[in-house]
């Protein structure tokens, strides 16, 4: 095993808004060749089935040790392929592929996530895999609800493109000792929320009650908070042509959730993404954090399970839950590799029962492999368990993104992300924000439309 860490730092067009746990949870990984010569569009070979093979981990640092663990594993069982393994911080994943799209140097497998893999679909990058599942051992193994989604997420010719790997929940942690301490309930509802937060905050002793994301990242934490609070069950209106992000009821959550900058939170969050985010709440005294399932192990390491809770968002005034969907995230082979059938044989083993669960037990996420999700370590890990009971018992509805929109990632990263932080700032009103990326997606969707109608 050769280790390289570089950590400086759509199927059907819209699936129903409710959907089951696979739909919503998230992982990482997808492929290249294995003279590290690829590009965008280059046919690539099946190989021989042995050598090297690069693999690219769009998680580097985070994951990194869990996937120094399943190369060794696989390298043992198969001693006639070696993996490269190189490390990428998630914030710089995208851009390293793409330059290596148009340049050359792609890895014969990789980390592709649903958030860009319509994106890389596009460019012709990516190499189908409905055949090689089809005659695996993996075949009726992996939850079909996180494989529908990545289908749906490859842009609209209803072929998977990468193997998810697992679910990542969107979570609200929070810390008991400092709730019990001031009397105060669990945050279950928004109201309970928005009072823990005004309660907890004492700016002249730098205590908090919330830590908001305003760096990168911060859109989809945004919509779900947005989404969660006004009840709206889906990204498009009836016509299904224009989005319900610029809904009034929308802009209303929006403008509460936005004022709690600075009078509740602290200033640094502006810039804040979710590393920074995470690190600040296990290091400090801030009431509540809203992260995924991947933050979990953080806290553990951090405070102990004695003193913070992890729980599915809170429910409206309705008394349902309402949150936005997150990517699931797999393993896949880059059309340009040169050794696909060794790089399908890893992909094979790191979605294998054993692996899967070990990898997941340590992400304190949802396993895709069914026999894995089956495991006991997930009853113990209390908000992997909540989380998928809020999905599977009816309580909870799914608002899907667009992931299938090619422009999708653009819009909801470089677009509007410094927007995000001019509302936060209070330079420009939650409804201008909105009415902004509405005006973006609107024109996403007709031009995917023209192309796919």
């Amino acid at each position: 095993m050769k280790i390289s860490n570089r950590t400086s730092s759509r199927g059907g067009r819209r699936t129903s808004a409710a959907v089951a746990l696979g739909a919503v949870l998230a992982l990482t990984a997808t492929a290249c060749g294995d003279d590290g010569s690829g590009a965008g569009g280059d046919k690539g070979a099946d190989g021989s089935g042995k050598g090297k093979i690069v693999f690219w981990d769009n998680n580097g640092g985070v994951r990194t040790e869990s996937w120094k663990e399943i190369i060794t594993e696989f390298e043992k069982a198969n001693p006639d392929i070696e993996v490269d393994y190189v490390g990428i911080a998630s914030t710089e994943y995208q851009s390293k592929v793409d330059t290596a799209l148009q340049g050359g140097g792609l890895p014969d497998v990789g980390g592709v996530g649903a958030a860009m893999l319509a994106g890389f679909a596009a460019q012709g990058a990516l190499e189908p895999l409905d055949e090689r599942l089809g005659s695996s051992s993996l075949n009726g193994k992996l939850n079909k609800d996180m494989v529908e989604s990545l289908k749906a997420a490859g842009g609209g010719d209803d072929k998977l493109y990468s193997i998810p790997t697992s679910a990542n929940n969107g979570v609200l942690y929070y810390r008991t000792d400092l709730f019990q301490k001031a009397g105060l309930e669990a945050p279950t509802t928004w109201d309970r929320f928005y009072e823990a937060a005004k309660k907890l905050t004492n700016t002249g002793k730098n205590e908090f009650g919330y830590t908001i994301r305003g760096g990168a990242g911060s859109i989809a934490q945004a919509l779900d908070a947005m989404y969660g609070q006004s009840g709206i069950t889906s990204f498009w209106d009836s016509s299904g042509e224009k989005t319900t992000v610029n809904d009034p009821k929308n802009v209303a959550a929006l403008e509460k959730y936005a004022a709690l900058y600075k009078k509740v939170t602290p200033a640094a969050d502006l810039n804040n993404d979710f590393t920074k985010m995470v690190a600040q709440w296990d290091s400090g005294t801030i009431g509540m954090l809203n992260h995924n399932l991947g933050s979990y192990q953080d806290h553990v390491k951090a405070l102990g399970v004695e003193k913070f809770r992890g729980i599915p968002q809170p429910v409206g005034s309705s008394g349902k839950r309402v949150q936005v969907s997150n990517p699931v995230d797999g393993l896949g082979l880059f059309k340009s590799g040169k050794n696909k059938d060794a790089a399908w044989k890893f992909i094979e083993f790191a979605t294998s029962r054993a692996e899967n669960s070990k990898f997941n037990e340590a992400a304190g996420q949802v396993p895709s492999n069914t026999d894995a999700a089956k495991d006991a370590w997930i009853s113990k890990a209390e908000p992997t368990k909540l989380a998928a009971d809020a999905l599977s018992d009816g309580s909870t509805t799914i608002v899907q993104l667009p992931y299938y929109l090619p422009d999708w990632n653009t819009i909801s990263k470089a677009d509007n992300e410094p927007n995000f932080q001019k509302v936060l700032l209070g330079k420009m009103s939650a409804k201008e924000f909105l009415d902004t990326m509405a005006e973006q997606l609107n024109a996403a969707q007709e031009e995917w439309d023209q192309q796919n109608g």
